[in-house]
C-alpha cells in the first residue's frame, strides 16, 4: 500500500500539485481568518475601518484562494507538465483581476457609506454635511466607474487573442475608432462633469434648485445623472454635464436663508402706514419669520392701481413659502376689513348728452 502511494506520488505530477494546492489553501484560509480577526480588533473605535472590513469580507474570501492557486501553478515544477496549465494560469489571472476590482469597489462603497452616516443632512444647519456628502458620493461613484473600466481593460489585456484584435483595430480601423470615441463621449463627459461637480460643487445633496422651471431638491447624485425631487413628488432626471453647461438657480448655494416677495395691487386711496404696521405684525407673529427682513414698499404704479411689494425673510425656502402665504392672506383680510374702498376698481365717467330739436318726438297726423 505504501509502495503504491509512493509510486503514484513519484509518477503522477498532478497528484503532487493537487496536494500542494490543498495544503496551501488550508494554510491560506487559516491565515486569512487570523489576520481578519486581528484587523477587526485593531479597528475597534474606527467606524470607517470596520465598515471597510465588513464590505471586503466577501471579495477577500475569493482573493486569497485565487492568489494561492496562481502562486502554486507558477512555482511548482509539476504545473509545467500539465497541458492545461497555461489555460488555467490565464483563467486565474482574469479571475484575480476581477476579484481585485470587486474588492476596490467595495472599499469605495464602504467609504461612501461611512460619510453618509457621519454627516447627516436632516438638520437645519447642514451646509457642511451636504458639502462633504456630495464630494464623497460623486467622487466615490466616479472612482467606482473608473475602477471597473480599468479592471475590464486589464481582463481583456490578459487574453492574448483579444489584445491582438484590439491592437489591430486601433492600428488599422480609424473609422471604427472614431465611432467608438463618439459613442463614448456622453459617458466620458458625465465622468468629467462628476469630478467637476465634486470639486467645485455647484450643486450638493438636498440643495434647493430651479431646473427647467421646476422647483425641487437634489435627491441623488450618481456617476451619470442627478435626480431632482420636485415639490409635488415628481422626479426630474438630469444628466450630470447639464449642470456644467447650462445656467440654473441654486437657492442654498451658500446659505438656506431666503427673502420672499408678496405683491398686492391696491387703489391709489389706500394709506401706506397702516399697511406697513400690519405687515410687521404679521411677520412677528409668524413662526417662519427669522427676524431679518420685513419691508413694505410701493414698487410700481399703473393707471388704475399701486403695486405694493412686501419682503419677508425665513431660514429656508419651505418656511419662506408658508410665510409668504401667511402674509398675503393676512394683508388681504386687513384691507377687506378696514379699507374696502381701496381694493382695485374700475373708474368710469358718465356724461348726459344734450337734446336736439330734431331728435324730439313729433306725432304723426291723424294719430291722437
Amino acid at each position: 500500500m505504501r509502495d503504491n502511494l509512493l509510486d503514484i506520488w513519484n509518477h503522477q505530477p498532478w497528484v503532487r500539485l493537487g496536494v500542494t494546492v490543498i495544503v496551501a489553501l488550508l494554510i491560506a484560509i487559516v491565515v486569512h481568518r487570523l489576520v481578519r480577526a486581528l484587523l477587526w480588533r485593531a479597528a475597534d473605535g474606527h467606524p470607517m475601518a470596520r465598515e471597510m472590513l465588513r464590505q471586503a469580507r466577501a471579495p477577500m474570501g475569493w482573493l486569497v484562494p485565487l492568489l494561492v492557486l496562481l502562486v502554486a501553478l507558477r512555482t511548482r515544477p509539476e504545473a509545467a507538465q500539465l497541458h492545461m496549465a497555461a489555460t488555467a494560469d490565464q483563467v486565474l489571472v482574469i479571475a484575480l483581476i476581477a476579484v481585485a476590482t470587486w474588492l476596490g469597489v467595495r472599499c469605495i462603497n464602504a467609504a461612501e457609506f461611512f460619510f453618509s452616516h457621519r454627516f447627516r443632512v436632516d438638520t437645519r444647519d447642514n451646509l457642511r454635511a451636504r458639502r462633504m456628502l456630495t464630494q464623497a458620493r460623486v467622487l466615490g461613484r466616479t472612482a467606482s466607474v473608473l475602477l471597473i473600466l480599468i479592471g475590464l481593460a486589464a481582463c481583456l489585456m490578459a487574453i492574448p487573442g483579444v489584445r491582438q484584435i484590439g491592437t489591430s483595430l486601433l492600428a488599422s480601423a480609424g473609422v471604427a475608432g472614431l465611432a467608438v470615441g463618439l459613442a463614448a463621449k456622453p459617458v466620458l463627459s458625465n465622468l468629467i462633469a462628476g469630478v467637476q461637480i465634486a470639486i467645485t460643487q455647484p450643486i450638493r445633496l438636498d440643495d434647493v434648485v430651479i431646473v427647467e422651471g421646476e422647483w425641487g431638491r437634489i435627491e441623488e447624485i450618481t456617476g451619470t445623472y442627478v435626480v431632482v425631487r420636485i415639490w409635488d413628488e415628481r422626479r426630474l432626471v438630469v444628466p450630470l454635464n447639464w449642470f456644467i453647461e447650462n445656467p440654473f438657480q441654486n437657492w442654498t448655494r451658500t446659505s438656506s436663508q431666503l427673502i420672499g416677495t408678496v405683491f398686492l395691487w391696491l387703489d391709489y386711496r389706500v394709506p401706506l402706514e397702516p399697511l406697513r404696521e400690519e405687515a410687521r405684525r404679521l411677520c412677528k407673529e409668524a413662526p417662519q419669520w427669522d427676524g431679518r427682513v420685513c419691508v413694505l414698499q410701493v414698487t410700481d404704479t399703473t393707471d388704475r392701481t399701486l403695486q405694493i411689494r412686501i419682503l419677508a425673510s425665513s431660514a429656508d425656502s419651505g418656511s419662506n413659502f408658508d410665510l409668504r402665504c401667511h402674509v398675503r392672506e393676512g394683508m388681504l383680510k386687513f384691507v377687506q376689513q378696514h379699507y374696502p374702498e381701496s381694493l382695485p376698481r374700475v373708474r368710469a365717467e358718465l356724461r348726459e348728452r344734450p337734446r336736439s330739436g330734431a331728435a324730439e318726438h313729433q306725432p304723426e297726423p291723424g294719430v291722437p
